[in-house]
């Protein structure tokens, strides 16, 4: 037994020090970075991301997890109410709008001009948005929520600023399904079903009056920490 051992541990070591050689490693160091990104994005957005590069060994992408939040207009406030709540025009609206929406995306690096590191992007994407409408002196609140699957596409320059941070210049596009919309008691569904709906009115009309994310374009800037 003690001599399969040794002779295992010989043929091993002979291995290793062939790959070492040959520059192989069987370690392979991850980089990791982190950051924010802030601009527009369907709104005034901002977002927090976490990404992992060469985290296998000549594997050429990266990928990005993220995790943002936008301000943005809801939607028709009078046609909002008329659709989900009553035909009711007293009080002076006032409303504000959310999205926090979940991103994952794969990065692979490209030439494109003279830019040294550039990539393109692309992945799945998870939207949550939430419109809030007030009708002040009318004593009416109503929220309208929706909850959507996409996709984004997008590029992105990288730009250093010191070693351990970069500038980011990203844009992009985002494609959003079409799912319920949904508030007080009442709901419209894209296959045509209802709940408790109004005076005849359908999904075409909710998602004509709500704001919901559908294609939403964005522009925005970013600082990544290297650690």
């Amino acid at each position: 037994m003690k001599k399969i051992v040794v002779f295992l541990s010989i043929i091993f070591c002979s291995f290793s020090s062939i790959k070492a050689q040959n520059g192989y490693s069987y370690y392979n160091k991850p980089i990791v970075t982190s950051g924010i990104f802030l601009g527009y994005n369907g709104g005034f957005g901002l977002q927090g991301n976490l990404m992992v590069s060469n985290f296998a060994k000549d594997f050429p992408l990266s990928v990005r997890f993220a995790i943002g939040y936008t301000t943005l207009d809801p939607g028709n406030a009078l046609a909002a109410r008329k659709i989900f709540i009553n035909d009711a025009t007293n009080g002076v609206p006032e409303k504000s709008g959310t999205d926090w929406n979940f991103r994952m995306d794969l990065l692979y690096k490209v030439n494109f001009l003279s830019l040294k590191r550039f990539y393109i992007f692309g992945g799945p994407r998870y939207s949550t948005f939430s419109g809030e409408f007030d009708f002040i002196n009318g004593n009416e609140f109503f929220k309208i929520t929706s909850s959507q699957w996409g996709f984004g596409l997008g590029a992105e320059s990288y730009f250093m600023i010191i070693p351990s941070l970069d500038m980011i210049l990203s844009t992009g596009v985002d494609y959003y399904l079409d799912s319920t919309i949904e508030g007080h008691d009442t709901a419209y569904n894209p296959d045509g079903t209802a709940i408790n709906s109004r005076n005849g009115y359908t999904y075409s009309d909710a998602d004509q009056a709500i704001n919901q994310p559908q294609i939403v374009p964005r522009v925005m800037i970013g600082f990544n920490l290297h650690f």
